[in-house]
């Protein structure tokens, strides 16, 4: 995690791990549905933001999770969490499955005020078919920049599996996309070009149901698309948080980020 630290907060009933770096705007990250990883994205963030990557309850070391029967159920445990570590105002990052429990947190989220900003890299909210698996060889575009370590151990895998396959039905949620349409935070949907998992075509539907959305499909990049291009990636995030409603792509862009 090298500039991370590891930290711990006691939320919703939950023993919550999260990292923490940086200082400045608050950049709350919700993982996807392989668990935590600090990223070299994660790490170029924090030169500018305070950066907190939760680990969500089920996921890694933490107990299997029961409790939670559904996104919105997660996502009051999160808004939870963030409010026990002292957070008004953060904007809020979320990757894959995390994508779509950050727009359920968006969503529910009593003063949405709060919210500066939502950010949703290759978001798994509106899925179309079956769902792959994420393996790495689908994960990254470029392999070699994968996090140092193998991946968790099958029973910790097996575990996260059980909690994704409870929360991510069904693949098209008309509670959640009728919501969406009532979301008005500045948000940004980004895609990589190489995705197979969450392919880019989707981004025109969350851009279609969501009135303040910019959508990007960054090159040369699948679905983890902050390991495989975490320059790019941080300077489009941290351009986009910034400057919000002034953000240099226009609505009707489908700027490919170079």
């Amino acid at each position: 995690m090298s500039a991370f630290a590891a930290r711990r907060v006691d939320a919703d009933g939950f023993d919550i791990r999260y990292a923490e770096a940086g200082k400045g705007p608050a950049l709350v990250c919700f993982h996807g549905a392989g668990g935590l990883r600090i990223s070299a994205a994660h790490e170029l963030l924090a030169e500018r933001h305070r950066v907190i990557a939760f680990e969500t309850p089920g996921f890694g070391d933490s107990p299997a999770n029961a409790r939670s029967r559904t996104m919105a159920d997660l996502a009051a445990t999160m808004g939870a969490a963030i409010d026990a570590i002292g957070i008004d105002r953060f904007n809020l990052w979320g990757t894959s499955f995390g994508g779509r429990l950050a727009l359920w947190l968006a969503i529910e989220i009593p003063d949405r005020e709060r919210l500066q900003s939502l950010v949703l890299a290759a978001p798994a909210a509106i899925l179309s078919g079956p769902r792959r698996d994420a393996t790495p060889e689908l994960l990254y575009a470029h392999p070699e920049r994968r996090p140092v370590g193998g991946p968790p151990p099958p029973e910790v895998i097996a575990k996260q599996r059980v909690l994704v396959d409870r929360l991510v039905v069904p693949p098209r949620d008309p509670q959640l996309e009728s919501a969406m349409r009532e979301l008005t935070v500045p948000t940004l949907v980004l895609f990589g070009s190489e995705d197979r998992i969450t392919p880019a075509e989707y981004g025109r539907l969350y851009r279609e149901l969501l009135p303040n959305c910019q959508f990007v499909i960054v090159y040369d990049a699948a679905h983890a698309i902050d390991g495989d291009r975490p320059e790019a990636f941080t300077a489009i995030v941290t351009d986009f948080v910034e400057h919000r409603e002034q953000f240099v792509v226009r609505r009707e862009s489908r700027l490919l980020y170079p």
